[in-house]
């Protein structure tokens, strides 16, 4: 019995072979962090494609296409940056930045502004037909420009619909074609830029109104806050974000807009309707001069760059 309970306990073999090969094992798994990557990349790399042959690769060929001196039939010749300096010594420019700076006004500051006026009408009323109401208020977003162009353009004729309601409210003195007067050509067609983009304004504000916490309201109500207190300190901070996206959006679409006014007016009358996007259409279709096409272009994309900069940073979230 002595001897039992003397004899020493062996200590448990241990198996360090078999444990450096399980960990050996696990370090050779791929992560599921990197097979998440993989995966993702499987998804993005068809849409990146895309986006690279018909995005990228353009703007950087128009950006070599700048430099070169030709109409698109003969061999091109080296121009480097003659373009550019013919494109800023030609008035025209000028006069056509100048218009879409004050189409800016009608396509992003009013709609804006009308967006927000709605949303505040609209906002937490549930009535019948509301989803009606908000489909035909968006409905000018669906339509092509080129229908919304050919539609206005017949609306504002002479015997179209604006004179027509004029003369039946006995103003038939003042009725002319809106399109073709020299001083109200750009208004009457920024008028339809504010009706096509309003709709478009007032989705994006009710959807960031939709996320505000009810919350707030309730303690604007409890410390004595009318309507408009409560849209000033509640509403629009909340739907700050959508309104830096509408001013990005409303902003490309003015200083871009190409369909709509060459559907309209073509530039008239007397070119008081013309933008950097009809220059382009003109230098490259008309005059054949794909270079200085390409450097206007160039022109143009710094000019939208720097207006939705500045879009973004007055509308900035400040700390």
């Amino acid at each position: 019995m002595a001897r039992e309970l003397s004899a020493p306990v062996s200590p448990p073999r241990a198996t360090p072979a078999r444990g450096g090969e399980r960990v050996t094992r696990r370090r050779a798994r791929p992560s599921p962090l990197r097979a998440r990557r993989a995966r993702g990349w499987l998804y993005v790399l068809p849409a990146l494609a895309i986006y690279l042959g018909f995005a990228i690769w353009p703007a950087i060929n128009t950006v070599r296409l700048s430099l070169l001196k030709w109409d698109g039939i003969l061999p091109a010749t080296w121009e480097g940056f003659g373009n550019y300096v013919k494109i800023f010594r030609d008035s025209a420019l000028y006069e056509a930045i100048l218009h879409s700076l004050v189409l800016i006004i009608f396509f992003s500051v009013i709609p804006i502004g009308v967006g927000l006026v709605m949303t505040a009408l609209l906002m937490g009323k549930v009535r019948k037909g509301m989803t009606f109401f908000r489909i035909v208020f968006f409905l000018p977003q669906v339509l092509p420009l080129v229908a919304v162009g050919i539609t206005w353009r017949w609306f504002y004729s002479e015997a179209g619909g604006i004179n027509q309601i004029l003369e039946l409210i006995g103003l038939g003195g003042i009725t002319r074609a809106w399109l073709g007067d020299y001083q109200l050509a750009l208004i009457a067609l920024g008028l339809i830029g504010t009706w096509t983009m309003s709709g478009l304004c007032m989705m994006l504000f009710l959807a960031g109104a939709q996320k505000i916490d009810p919350s707030l309201y309730e303690a604007a109500k409890l410390d004595g806050a009318g309507t408009f207190r409560q849209f000033r300190h509640v509403t629009l901070p909340g739907v700050r974000r959508e309104i830096t996206v509408a001013g990005v959006i409303t902003t490309i679409a003015a200083l871009a807009s190409f369909d709509l006014v060459f559907v309209t007016t073509n530039g008239g009358p007397a070119g008081q309707t013309n933008v950097p996007g009809l220059l382009v259409y003109r230098l490259a279709f008309n005059e054949g001069d794909i270079g200085g096409a390409s450097a206007l272009a160039v022109v143009l994309t710094v000019i939208v760059v720097a207006a939705v900069s500045a879009v973004r940073y007055f509308t900035r979230e400040k700390d």
